[in-house]
């Protein structure tokens, strides 16, 4: 029998899935890749609207819970987990506790490849920093024998680590609808960072995919104030802004060099050069792993 590819995204709160993400995960899922997503918080200080209506940390986070999974439903994600930490201090946790988390997820969904922000957090986010350092230090400790607390969990080795990245042309068309993106942390300014193209490693197309991202992203009604122009743009505009997602590849165990890839599975997917499917092991001795994969054309 053949396995599925398994794809898990770990990212620091509701609607990052959908706003950053949401082609990527709604293409992989339609094409059968196991997709799962872990979030850190439940965005419980993200309010927007009138200050004198919010309803407080614990009923905003339930809301915004139940907003992420219906947007989860949209774009095909087939598991949603929670690592319980308080929107905006997700820095301030305890750093082996948040590592233990999402090393047991790591090694109880045993996925291929993951994906979570860069060390920018896309425009200096603290908690979009925070969760880009603990997942890539998870991913380290989940594949080594050594590491402490392995709560009897067989280790896992991925095959590959993906950073969320974007370029300054996405910034063009990001930043007029949702703003300039800044942030003051510790007395300083901190704005949306663009990445050199020639940094970029692998970029998708996610245009087919971009009315399941605008269908998950209108379940986040507490992100979407209701005269925001979010809310009149075209369809070009919607592909414009959905339609391309672009990543730097952290460390592959099964491809490399600085061709541009269009697939996160690069390395892991077989193209049968024959008009009929076949089954076909794939033994990576670096990580002592065998995969059964299905290859279709």
């Amino acid at each position: 029998m053949s396995s599925p590819l398994k794809l898990m995204f770990i990212l620091a709160h509701p609607d990052d899935e959908s706003l950053a993400l949401g082609g990527t995960i709604a293409k992989y899922a339609a094409e059968g890749v196991e997709t799962t997503l872990v979030v850190a918080t439940r965005g419980e200080r993200g309010w927007f609207s009138d200050w004198k209506d919010y309803p407080g940390e614990k009923a905003l986070g339930e809301i915004r819970e139940q907003e992420l999974r219906r947007a989860c439903q949209a774009l095909g994600i087939k598991r949603l987990d929670f690592l319980n930490y308080i929107d905006g201090d997700l820095d301030q946790a305890e750093e082996s506790e948040a590592i233990f988390k999402i090393v047991t997820l790591l090694r109880t969904i045993r996925p291929h490849v993951v994906v979570t922000f860069g060390p920018e957090g896309l425009y200096g986010h603290p908690d979009h920093i925070a969760i880009s350092q603990l997942t890539t230090s998870a991913v380290m400790c989940a594949a080594s024998p050594y590491y402490p607390h392995s709560n009897g969990t067989e280790t896992h080795s991925i095959s590959k680590l993906y950073y969320r990245v974007s370029p300054e042309e996405w910034f063009t068309q990001y930043m007029p609808i949702f703003g300039n993106l800044i942030m003051t942390i510790d007395g300083q300014e901190r704005r949306a960072t663009s990445w050199v193209n020639w940094s970029i490693t692998t970029r998708l197309d996610t245009r087919p995919y971009w009315q399941s991202v605008w269908q998950a992203i209108q379940c986040h009604q507490t992100q979407i104030p209701d005269e925001t122009i979010l809310q009149r743009i075209s369809e070009q505009t919607h592909q414009q802004l959905w339609g391309t997602q672009e990543y730097y590849r952290v460390f592959s165990l099964v491809n490399g060099g600085r061709k541009e890839e269009h697939d996160l599975f690069e390395g892991l997917r077989l193209v049968s050069h024959e008009k009929r499917g076949d089954s076909y092991s794939l033994i990576f001795t670096p990580i002592q792993q065998a995969y059964q994969i299905n290859v279709a054309q």
